[in-house]
């Protein structure tokens, strides 16, 4: 079964352009346009990692990021923060909330799918 990938993202040409790529990579992928709407689709979707911009509408990236990690279903799902903000103060308080990698816009594909073949990787380790 393929892997799932949610892109949480309200820039259509950049989650077309990352979910066009991650179906060449053979992943299975969906989008979502607003804060709101990605973290219903977490929530009842459980995708196996989740691509997540922080400038989002109606809910910001990190109350998504903040909620992911409190529900006891999606805990454990690895999360990329894919975004414009790039002091050091934000790369850090991305982590405490709970990014597992944190990544700067403008980025490169092929480095975006080597962070998540490893979040993937480590996640199918940590339950073997």
């Amino acid at each position: 079964m393929k892997e799932q990938i949610l892109i949480i993202e309200d820039e259509a040409d950049i989650s077309k352009t990352i979910r066009y790529f991650l179906e060449e990579e053979g992943y299975d992928v969906s989008i979502a346009g607003s804060g709101e709407e990605g973290l219903e689709k977490t929530l009842l979707h459980n995708p196996d990692l989740v691509i997540l911009d922080l400038k989002l509408p109606e809910l910001q990236g990190e109350e998504v990021c903040k909620e992911i990690r409190k529900d006891k279903k999606t805990s454990g799902t690895p999360i990329i923060m894919l975004t414009a903000k790039d002091s050091d103060v934000d790369r850090v308080v991305g982590r405490v909330i709970g990014a597992d990698c944190y990544m700067t816009k403008p980025f490169e594909l092929d480095e975006l799918g080597s962070r998540i073949k490893e979040l993937l990787a480590n996640k199918k380790a940590d339950h073997s």
